[in-house]
């Protein structure tokens, strides 16, 4: 079974210097029709204003990826990392029993636009953490490329969570299939551009919620970057 989530059913926010969609319920939107999708508990895509962020607060026990777009993120934590994190690099912050943090647009005249993704953990009170890696994008054009998976494996960075999710550029005849176990759970987010999800014909924005379906097959990519996640029920 296929679900369709389209973009404009996304909850929104309008911060002023932070705009932001929510496919997940977040915050001050609230939609218990909408509040995760197997261990996927949060998919944030904010714009940020020039020399704005979030000051520091705080998360516990949460897998929480930054994915971005355009633009620059600058990033602060209680364990002392101080890091910026561009386009084709992937951010990895494991919460654990407690972390600090903030996040900032650090370009003086441009947005950043990024995906915040939040992932439960497979256990609680863990030793916070964090990584990041470049993906190039000859690496994912036409094909799925993992990039965050329990173990790092194949290079992506390290989930404390049952949770596979893999980065693909589409265009034109390029296609690309992964296959789901039984009992598994497939999430397709287009980031930018179109793309075809079994079929289904997706803009920037959408999703796809896949239950009960062998396989997520994508195709007719419109100068699409998407994003593929492989769930614990």
């Amino acid at each position: 079974m296929i679900t369709l989530r389209r973009s404009a059913e996304r909850g929104q926010a309008d911060h002023g210097w932070l705009q932001s969609r929510h496919s997940f319920s977040f915050a001050e939107y609230h939609d218990p029709q909408h509040m995760s999708f197997g261990n996927l508990r949060v998919i944030n895509e904010d714009r940020i204003a020039p020399g704005t962020g979030f000051g520091t607060h705080g998360h516990r026990d949460m897998e929480i990826v930054s994915y971005v777009l355009d633009g620059v993120l600058a990033h602060r934590d209680s364990l002392g990392n101080g890091a910026t994190i561009v386009p084709g690099e992937v951010q990895r912050m494991s919460a654990g029993r407690g972390v600090m943090h903030s996040e900032f647009n650090a370009a003086p005249d441009a947005m950043t636009h990024f995906l915040q993704i939040w992932i439960l953990p497979d256990a609680t009170g863990i030793a916070p953490g964090y990584e990041q890696k470049a993906f190039a994008g000859e690496d994912k054009r036409g094909r799925l490329r993992l990039v965050a998976s329990p173990g790092g494996r194949d290079g992506a960075v390290t989930l404390h969570a049952d949770a596979r999710l893999h980065a693909g550029l589409f265009d034109g005849a390029e296609r690309a299939e992964l296959a789901l176990a039984p009992g598994r759970l497939g999430y397709v987010h287009v980031a930018r551009g179109g793309v075809a999800v079994n079929g289904r014909a997706l803009q920037a924005g959408d999703a796809a919620l896949l239950r009960d379906e062998p396989r997520i097959m994508l195709a007719d990519g419109r100068d699409a970057e998407v994003l593929v996640f492989d769930l614990a029920p």
